[in-house]
């Protein structure tokens, strides 16, 4: 029996939308790979005019590409699968980036390029949303706000108010104990302590025994993403846990100084519900 190809990427980011899949023609067997990593076109490039931007360029057509990029500690910063991409180091150091081409018999991994960055880009936080979310260098700790601390939004929600899945219901706590029992959740930090540093203690659901995991975020302001690297995974509050594949790419419903909510797709839920955000919302830690 024939069989169909599929090529897969499995990875997100809060700043890609990254991945699709399509079938290649049905064929007996795959073809050989004959891609070396010498052979491997692509290019990575520093900008002329910003010398904390790297252009990302994958020079074969016939290839699925995909970037991963990480720190001179090993923490992944984000991926890409896009043909053609441009990324910002806004921190000086020494950034690695590692390029695989995808093809319909396999995969080959180019060599890793090495990109020195020689000064902090000291305009790239200019926005004011850098520092709802981290207080820059100093850093800002959230918790679970227990006024309304978890809600329900569809996916067009609060960006697109014509869209045909836009509404949301938060709960006020007092009157629905039931979406959790109120109790010390956890934590979760974010600061520009030069990098992108997160925290995130977590607490169980049945008992409380604390996890404590530590990595990288990325923030994609222009399309409301968050995105956490290296395993770390958002704080949450609840039995909600098993209604969600993906913890580590979010969406961000809500920022100011003092609030932030953030959404997860409920895309596996236990309930036969359907597929919604699951927004949980925070405040700034007393």
């Amino acid at each position: 029996m024939k069989r169909i190809l599929y090529i897969i990427i499995a990875a997100l980011t809060i700043s890609s939308g990254l991945f699709s899949c399509e079938p290649a023609e049905d064929r007996d067997s795959l073809p050989a790979v004959t891609l070396t990593p010498e052979t491997i076109k692509f290019s990575v490039t520093k900008s002329a005019t910003n010398a904390n931007e790297v252009t990302l360029k994958n020079e074969d057509p016939t290839v699925i590409p995909y970037w991963k990029y990480v720190d001179a500690t090993g923490n992944e910063l984000g991926h890409s699968n896009k043909s053609d991409d441009q990324v910002t180091f806004p921190f000086a150091g020494k950034y690695t980036i590692y390029y695989t081409a995808y093809t319909r018999g396999g995969s080959v991994e180019a060599a890793p390029v090495v990109v020195d960055i020689a000064k902090n880009d000291e305009t790239y936080f200019r926005d004011p949303k850098w520092a709802m979310l981290t207080n820059g260098v100093a850093g800002k700790t959230w918790v679970l706000d227990f006024v309304d601390p978890v809600g329900w939004a569809g996916l067009d929600f609060p960006y697109n108010p014509k869209g045909s899945d836009y509404w949301n219901w938060f709960p006020d706590y007092a009157s629905n104990s039931w979406v959790m029992p109120n109790k010390n959740w956890g934590e979760m930090h974010f600061d520009l302590n030069g990098g992108y540093n997160t925290k995130v203690t977590q607490t169980a659901i049945a008992n409380e025994t604390q996890t404590n995991k530590t990595g990288t975020y990325s923030f994609d302001i222009a399309n409301n993403k968050l995105a956490f690297n290296g395993g770390v995974e958002m704080l949450y509050g609840g039995d909600y846990y098993g209604d969600v594949s993906n913890w580590y790419s979010v969406k961000v419903v809500e920022l100011t100084a003092t609030s932030l909510r953030l959404g997860v797709i409920r895309d596996k839920s236990r309930t036969g519900e359907g597929i919604c955000l699951i927004v949980f919302h925070y405040k700034l830690k007393p």
